[in-house]
């Protein structure tokens, strides 16, 4: 007979819930609440219960909650978000994680590759590479990038991947054309008004993640600009919530509940002691928020409308 053990069964056999913990970074992020759902929904059909924590976009509030959730004994903690550069802040999440682990408890993210931890990952660079040579396919030239604080290691990737796709045709990202604010939508507000106020150089402007970009829209209506016709904007992930925007997205589509789903088989499968790292490429989905230009086009800096 081919006998499988139950999940549930032996979670409670070792003294723990049948439970898993979800930690995000910010729930209210559409990118975190499209992971979360497929969490739920993978967990809930194998029976079992899952507890969301939110970091508020604090990095060491990480080893807080994943001590909290040790403490209520679940059986495994996934970790949803990009890590930090922050060597104090990864030495106390690294204590909690092995004082976890230890006790029985399954770790796995949704980030970047970490050493002896499974992983769900994304091809960050290479997508964001293939990224900007679309765009220069499309007669663009000159680049500004809305970043996420360098601590914040997927921007960072991010950052990195497009610059490379621009070098492929000889085209430089300058210091001065990358503009660093919070990784949130407000943040793309700030970045894309910044970039106006310093003069607006570029014809295409790619904000690292897609609630980002939708924030640097508000912010280029509202200074006057007129989207794409003055300038294209492109973003990254594909959000759901982005469908609803006009002019539509540019964007790298990742599968958000892939992802999610994932994790959540990784966190079931039998312990052998091994990590797993499942990578996921991304897809360069171009909509009309980028449009071709000829040479005539580029580049005139923009001063923005009278309103």
């Amino acid at each position: 007979m081919d006998y499988r053990p139950n999940a549930a069964a032996q979670a409670v056999a070792k003294g723990r819930a049948n439970a898993i913990g979800l930690i995000v970074h910010d729930i209210t992020d559409p990118y975190f609440a499209a992971v979360a759902a497929a969490v739920l929904e993978a967990a809930e059909t194998k029976g079992i219960t899952t507890t969301v924590a939110d970091t508020r976009r604090q990095p060491a509030r990480e080893a807080t909650l994943i001590s909290d959730l040790h403490e209520q004994r679940v059986r495994a903690v996934i970790i949803a978000g990009s890590r930090t550069t922050d060597k104090t802040i990864q030495r106390v999440v690294h204590r909690e994680v092995e004082a976890f682990t230890a006790a029985g408890g399954k770790l796995v993210m949704i980030s970047e590759p970490q050493p002896n931890v499974s992983t769900v990952t994304v091809e960050n660079r290479a997508a964001s590479r293939e990224l900007a040579q679309k765009l220069v396919a499309l007669g663009h030239r000159e680049f500004a990038v809305l970043a996420g604080p360098s601590q914040v290691r997927t921007s960072n990737d991010r950052v990195a991947g497009f610059r490379r796709g621009l070098a492929d045709f000889g085209i430089e990202l300058a210091r001065r054309q990358v503009f660093i604010n919070a990784f949130d939508r407000d943040g793309g507000y700030a970045a894309a008004t910044e970039w106006a106020q310093a003069g607006g150089r570029g014809t295409c402007l790619f904000a690292v993640n897609d609630v980002m970009a939708i924030g640097a829209m508000a912010a280029l209506r509202n200074l006057g600009y007129t989207l794409p016709e003055d300038v294209s904007v492109a973003g990254f992930d594909d959000i759901p919530s982005i469908r609803d925007f006009t002019p539509s997205l540019t964007t790298v589509r990742i599968p958000l509940a892939s992802l999610g789903a994932e994790a959540v088989r990784l966190v079931l499968r039998p312990e052998d002691g091994s990590a797993v790292v499942t990578t996921y490429g991304g897809e360069v989905v171009l909509r009309d928020s980028t449009r071709p230009i000829s040479g005539a086009d580029r580049p005139v800096p923009f001063a923005g409308r009278a309103s």
